[in-house]
C-alpha cells in the first residue's frame, strides 16, 4: 500500500506538474543519486516513456491576435472607405471600427450627409470590418486613446497617408504617433465623400440648367468636367475585393439586380435579406447607359467600376455581374444556376421602363421570382435630394475640402503596398 501512494504521488506529480518534477529528477541526479533509487516504484524509464506519453509536451501557445483600429465620418461611403479598411484588416487580425459623431462632424467639417444609423449600417456592412464603435470623437485624445488601448485591447491605430487636421490646424492623431502605435495605410485616389458631394450638385445644376437652353448647358458642361471621376479600376483592385470563391454545386444562388449608385444603407439591408434566402448572393448591376435611360443623362453619379466595387465590398455579397443585363433570360438562369431572383419593393423607378417589358418575365414564369420588402425606404434620389436642399453648406463645406484636396496632391508622394 506504501509502494501504491507513493507511486500514485509521483504520477499526479508527473501528470500536474512536470516541469517541477522534471527537475527534481534532474537535481537527483546531479547530486549522484541513481534512479534505481526509484526502481521499486512503477515510474517508467526516462526520458523516452514520458515523452512518449506526451507529459512533457509544451503547451501550443495561442498566438496573440492582432487588433487594429480605425475610424472616420463614412459619410457616403464608397469604395475608397471600403478600400482603406481592407488595408487596415491586413495590418492585423481583427479590425475596430471608430464612427465619428454627427455633432463631431458638424464641429470639424460641416453637415453629414448620412445619420449615424445610415453610417453604422454601412460601415457593419463591410466584409472586413468585425467591431464597430459608435460616436468615436474626430480626435484622438488621452482619455480615448487608454480607452482604445485598455477596454478594446486595440494594438495599433490606423489612418491614411492623406493629412488629418484639426481645425486648430494640428494632427488629429498625433497622440496615436507619440505612443508608437500608429501605422499608415495607403490612400485610395479617384474618389473622396467631397468629390461626390461635389457631383451630386453638378448633376442637380444639369438639371436645372438644362431647361434654360444650350448655352447655359454649354457653360454647365465646362463646369462638370472638375467633377469627372478620376478612379483608374485595375483587375488587381476587383480581385481584392472578390471572395474569390464560386457556389457549390448544389449551393441555392439567389440574383438580385440594380443600379447601386451611390451606395447606401437601404443597399446593405435589401443585400443582407436576399442573402438569407440562399447560400450564394449574385448581385447583377446595370451598366452606365442603362442607368442613363432610366434615369437620364445625369446619372449615374458613380460610374460602373466604382458601383461594381462598393457591392463587391458588401459582406452579404459573393459575387457580381459588372455590367448585367436588364432582362434575365433563360440561358442566364442556367449558366450562373440561379434559383431564385429577386427585387425589392422600393427601387428609384419602374424597371420595366428600361427594356419596355417586363424584366422579371422569364424568371416569373419559371415560378422563381419573389418580391422582397425593402427594410428602409432610402433611394439614392433621396439622399441627393438631402444634399441639394442644404446646397449653400455643403458649397462651402466642398471649398473648405477641395482646397486641402488639391495641397494633398500637389504634395503627395508615392506610398509602396495597398
Amino acid at each position: 500500500m506504501e509502494h501504491e501512494s507513493i507511486n500514485s504521488w509521483i504520477w499526479d506529480g508527473v501528470y500536474y506538474h512536470p516541469h517541477l518534477f522534471g527537475g527534481l529528477m534532474l537535481t537527483a541526479a546531479l547530486l549522484g543519486l541513481s534512479t534505481s533509487y526509484f526502481a521499486g516504484i512503477a515510474v517508467p524509464s526516462l526520458p523516452y516513456s514520458w515523452y512518449s506519453q506526451g507529459l512533457f509536451h509544451k503547451k501550443t501557445r495561442e498566438k496573440k491576435r492582432i487588433r487594429v483600429y480605425m475610424d472616420g465620418c463614412f459619410d457616403l461611403m464608397h469604395y475608397g472607405h471600403a478600400n482603406a479598411l481592407r488595408q487596415a484588416k491586413a495590418l492585423g487580425d481583427e479590425l475596430v471600427v471608430g464612427v465619428v459623431s454627427d455633432e463631431e462632424i458638424v464641429a470639424n467639417k460641416g453637415p453629414p450627409v448620412l445619420s449615424m444609423e445610415e453610417r453604422l449600417a454601412l460601415v457593419s456592412g463591410l466584409k472586413w470590418v468585425d467591431e464597430v464603435i459608435p460616436n468615436a470623437p474626430y480626435a484622438i485624445n488621452e482619455q480615448f486613446m487608454r480607452s482604445l488601448f485598455n477596454e478594446h485591447k486595440i494594438d495599433y491605430i490606423i489612418h491614411g497617408d492623406d493629412p488629418c487636421l484639426l481645425p486648430d490646424g494640428t494632427d488629429a492623431y498625433a497622440l496615436a504617433k507619440k505612443a508608437g502605435r500608429y501605422k499608415q495605410i495607403k490612400r485610395t485616389e479617384g474618389v473622396s465623400s467631397t468629390d461626390i458631394v461635389g457631383r451630386i450638385l453638378s448633376s442637380a445644376e444639369h438639371t436645372l440648367v438644362s431647361e434654360k437652353g444650350d448655352e447655359s448647358s454649354l457653360n454647365h458642361k465646362q463646369c462638370e468636367g472638375s467633377h469627372i471621376s478620376q478612379f483608374l479600376p485595375t483587375s488587381r483592385r476587383i480581385v481584392q475585393f472578390s471572395n474569390g470563391k464560386g457556389p457549390g454545386p448544389n449551393a441555392r444562388v439567389v440574383y438580385i439586380d440594380g443600379a447601386f449608385d451611390l451606395f447606401h444603407a437601404g443597399h446593405v439591408e435589401i443585400l443582407k435579406s436576399a442573402r438569407q434566402l440562399g447560400d450564394f448572393l449574385l448581385v447583377g448591376i446595370y451598366p452606365d447607359h442603362t442607368v442613363r435611360e432610366c434615369r437620364g443623362n445625369n446619372h449615374p453619379i458613380m460610374h460602373l467600376h466604382e458601383r461594381s466595387l462598393s457591392v463587391l465590398a458588401c459582406r452579404y455579397v459573393d459575387e457580381v455581374i459588372i455590367g448585367a443585363p436588364s432582362e434575365i433570360t433563360k440561358d442566364m438562369i442556367i449558366t450562373f444556376n440561379i434559383s431564385l431572383v429577386v427585387h425589392g419593393t422600393v427601387a428609384e423607378s419602374n424597371a420595366s421602363a428600361m427594356v419596355g417589358a417586363d424584366p422579371y418575365a422569364v424568371p416569373k414564369s419559371m415560378g422563381i421570382f419573389r418580391l422582397l420588402e425593402s427594410p428602409k425606404d432610402i433611394t439614392t434620389t433621396s439622399i441627393a435630394q438631402r444634399i441639394v436642399a442644404n446646397h449653400e453648406a455643403y458649397t462651402k463645406r466642398n471649398a473648405k475640402k477641395t482646397k486641402s484636396e488639391k495641397k494633398y496632391y500637389a504634395e503627395k508622394k508615392y506610398v509602396s503596398g495597398d
